[in-house]
């Protein structure tokens, strides 16, 4: 059997025909436009590699765990020093909320650097700079010879002041706090120093207290007027945390000359329990405030808290200090306080109140020893003053908080932190130098929806029943329709 030869020529041709057509010139098109897009798809990819974290990430998380604050960017963007982070952590236990906040800081100056230590490879590097036993995801802040440890554990609070009433608490996340203050600490050279004052039965600093001055860097030592005849040099700040006997005529007078000339004292003391502070009280007499006795009651409920008139919440007056919270929405509860009155007596300070209760309250006489939220004789008409804020020509000032109880633990967790943010913006007031950092905690408390067993069967039903045979009818009216058209 003869086998035919292939006709190569005409096989040929009739490709070249085919390639010729308009479906074959729109497929080459096609193959073409995709390489062009494939190869700028990668282009872009590799030029958003190169960018900070700042820009190629959006933090949608709910508590913005990844964003920082205006206090943070400015610390870390005028940095004049080298800054290294060091983070202590093993390899594949890295925490995610850590490394991701690094990465935010360390896109934002060029003179910080955040360094990965794991301590399987270098167990002893971490002792260099703390003597506490390291935990992993924590943290060390270096610049030339300070440093500052950072555990894990601490940039996590827990609240437990509420699980006796609600059965539940509180979780927050201080991480950029912690970080920002260290980085503060580690490049600052000198720290504002607060000097406070004993000798007279003050309370013990409440560890809310502690820590909000430690946060801010302050260095506070104790002192006794009653061996000094003068303020120490170096004296930022003078606290007075609440006395519970009466300071000596000398010591007033020392209190005066320091403010005269241009001092910064802050006091915290409201009703007293036992006796009067009468020689304490001429001090706040001294700026044109006097001191109303007994225990403020505010009866106008948009001014106390949790059914107790005496919780107060008072409206904040706009200041310095004060600007902040208003812009937050913040509110400073005061509770157990006395009412002050701004009597513009003496010419020489200029007098702001701060917080302000309602037309509604009145100072109950009896004090402690109350027994009833009704006017009785002898109370006291407001409103009053809760806190107050006096100056000078010299940049002398006094800050006057009527309460002793502002910063314990509990009332400040009441006020979201409000309380703790007060302090701290009345004790920074005249520091030219030092800008207060204040940076809240972010809660890490998730609201949840709830619904009836009702409702939820029916989102099951609609969600696996309804939409997805909805999609498949669809589809396949789809096919249906096209394959009639293409018929046709």
């Amino acid at each position: 059997m003869k086998i035919k030869k292939p006709d190569f020529k005409k096989f040929i041709d009739k490709n070249k025909q085919q390639l010729n057509t308009k479906s074959a010139k729109i497929g080459g098109y096609s193959f073409v436009i995709s390489v062009i897009v494939l190869a700028i798809v990668i282009a872009i990819n590799v030029f958003m590699s190169l960018l900070p974290a700042t820009v190629t990430q959006y933090d949608i998380s709910a508590a913005q765990l990844y964003s920082l604050t205006s206090s943070s960017k400015a610390v870390v963007g005028n940095l004049e020093d080298d800054v290294t982070i060091y983070w202590i952590c093993q390899s594949g236990q890295e925490s995610t909320v850590i490394e991701k906040l690094l990465d935010v800081y360390d896109s934002l100056s060029d003179k910080l650097t955040v360094e990965k230590k794991d301590p399987d490879t270098y167990p002893t590097f971490a002792s260099n700079y703390t003597s506490e036993t390291v935990t992993n995801n924590s943290l060390i802040v270096v610049s030339g010879d300070k440093s500052r440890y950072i555990s894990y554990e601490s940039m996590y609070e827990v609240d437990s002041s509420s699980y006796y009433t609600t059965g539940s608490v509180s979780q927050s996340f201080d991480g950029e706090s912690q970080i920002t203050t260290a980085i503060d600490y580690v490049v600052s050279d000198e720290l504002p120093q607060v000097y406070v004052l004993t000798g007279h039965g003050e309370a013990d600093m409440s560890t809310t207290m502690e820590s909000a001055l430690e946060s801010g860097n302050m260095e506070t030592t104790e002192f006794s007027l009653l061996n000094e005849d003068e303020i120490p040099e170096d004296a930022d700040v003078i606290l007075i945390n609440s006395p519970s006997s009466d300071l000596s005529e000398e010591e007033v007078t020392i209190l005066e000359e320091y403010i005269d000339n241009g001092g910064h004292i802050v006091v915290l003391s409201g009703t007293q329990q036992e006796g009067e502070l009468t020689n304490f009280e001429t001090l706040l007499a001294y700026v044109g405030v006097s001191m109303t006795d007994g225990i403020v009651i505010d009866t106008n409920r948009d001014n106390y808290a949790f059914d107790y008139p005496y919780f107060l919440l008072p409206t904040i007056e706009s200041s310095d200090i004060t600007d902040a919270l208003i812009e937050e929405n913040s509110n400073v509860i005061m509770p157990i306080a006395a009412g002050l009155t701004i009597d513009n007596a003496a010419g020489a300070y200029t007098v702001t109140s701060l917080l302000d209760t309602s037309s509604s309250a009145y100072s109950k006489a009896a004090g402690y020893d109350i027994s009833t939220y009704e006017k009785e004789d002898g109370d006291v008409d407001g409103p009053f003053s809760l806190a107050i804020a006096a100056e000078n020509s010299n940049d002398g000032s006094l800050v006057w908080i009527a309460s002793d109880y502002l910063l314990e633990d509990q009332y400040n967790s009441y006020s979201s932190g409000a309380n703790e943010d007060f302090f701290m913006n009345a004790m920074s007031w005249k520091m030219t130098d030092t800008e207060s950092l204040s940076i809240r905690s972010k809660s890490l408390d998730y609201n949840y929806l709830t619904i009836s067993a009702s409702a939820a069967t029916l989102l099951k039903v609609i969600m696996i029943g309804v939409l997805p045979v909805g999609y498949l009818l669809y589809g396949i009216d789809e096919v249906v329709r096209r394959r009639k058209v293409s018929l046709e």
